[in-house]
């Protein structure tokens, strides 16, 4: 097989490399900086060139790391690799390996729909996919991004109006900068925890160009602070420093939101079904423009989405990961 599923994550002998592997190897390529695809410990790291700041942010700016454009192929040891857009987050990226004229893609973290800041998903032809599919069920059918931010500044302005704050909870690489895209210029000040800041402030240094936010901190009187527009991670649920913005009201940008009561659940005012994962027309739709024969499915609901697949004539396979999708997402993404 070029490719292998090993307990460090995945491999391909012949090049001696590791792609989004879960413990320490010699030489990784990683196909998006979230915390469960680029972990720490790695002698050499690869990405595209959009996913470096935000990887060295984490992980520490003396890590050994090169990059590559989108399209731009390289060999090891006679194996050519390639990065191409997931359209998940900034800088992630399908990763295509070849050799002999076998042609596999591992997509890492995708989703269809263009968000207007992360490079729109392409597919490429391959002749096996790896693919997530942690929204891998009929049940989860996104709406239009345009309708769901619709939505959320029709929510937003009733709390206004009404002199609350609108917390929105959103992982810090991603969401958050999706969420803040979508809402400006209609909301024009936009303010920001400090975990949220900072990862905006690496993009910006990087040279993408998010629309501005406003840091809270002491500086900015939180107690002054009133009907405003708030984004911060979901771990600033039920802390001291969320109870200094009352009055306000809570929100959740996430697929989950999808599942009747997960925002009583979660204790959350208002839930927005926005995920930056491909939902189910999305899986299928770009496991189809592939053309492959063979897909191996990863985290999610891979036993009946591999069935799935086998009953419409592909040769379906499942195998076990450490990547997590959006559990990750909203759990552990604080940086």
């Amino acid at each position: 097989m070029l490719l292998e599923f090993t307990d460090k994550g995945i491999y391909c002998p012949q090049a001696d490399v590791y792609i989004d592997p879960w413990r320490p190897v010699a030489k990784a390529i990683i196909t998006h900086a979230h915390s469960d695809h680029a972990r720490w410990g790695m002698k050499y790291y690869l990405c595209h060139e959009k996913s470096k700041a935000i990887i060295q942010y984490r992980l520490g700016n003396n890590i050994s790391i090169e990059t590559k454009k989108y399209n731009e192929p390289f060999t090891i040891n006679g194996v050519t690799f390639s990065l191409h857009p997931a359209g998940h987050v900034i800088g992630s990226s399908q990763i295509r390996v070849e050799y002999k004229g076998e042609v596999w893609v591992v997509s890492g973290d995708y989703k269809t729909e263009n968000d207007s800041l992360s490079d729109a998903f392409e597919p490429v032809k391959c002749h096996t996919f790896i693919t997530e599919c942690t929204f891998g069920l009929p049940i989860y059918n996104w709406q239009n991004q345009q309708d769901v931010f619709s939505e959320m500044i029709k929510w937003i302005k009733q709390n206004e109006r009404l002199g609350i704050n609108s917390v929105i909870f959103a992982y810090a690489l991603g969401k958050a900068q999706r969420i803040i895209q979508n809402l400006y210029p209609e909301i024009s000040e936009i303010y920001t925890h400090g975990a949220i800041e900072n990862t905006n402030q690496v993009i910006r240094e990087s040279g993408i160009q998010i629309a501005p936010t406003i840091l809270i901190n002491k500086e900015s009187n939180l107690k002054n602070l009133k009907g405003k527009t708030i984004i911060a991670p979901p771990s600033a649920q039920d802390t001291p420093w969320l109870r200094k913005l009352e009055p306000y009201k809570t929100a959740l940008a996430s697929g989950w939101m999808a599942l009747r009561g997960a925002r009583r659940r979660r204790n959350i005012d208002k839930g927005f079904v926005l995920s930056d994962h491909a939902d189910w027309k999305g899986l299928n739709s770009a496991i189809k423009n592939t053309a492959c024969e063979t897909v191996i499915a990863t985290h999610g609901y891979t036993e009946i989405f591999s069935k799935w697949l086998r009953e419409n004539g592909y040769n379906a396979l499942t195998e076990k990961t450490q990547f997590e999708g959006e559990t990750a997402d909203i759990s552990n993404e604080t940086a």
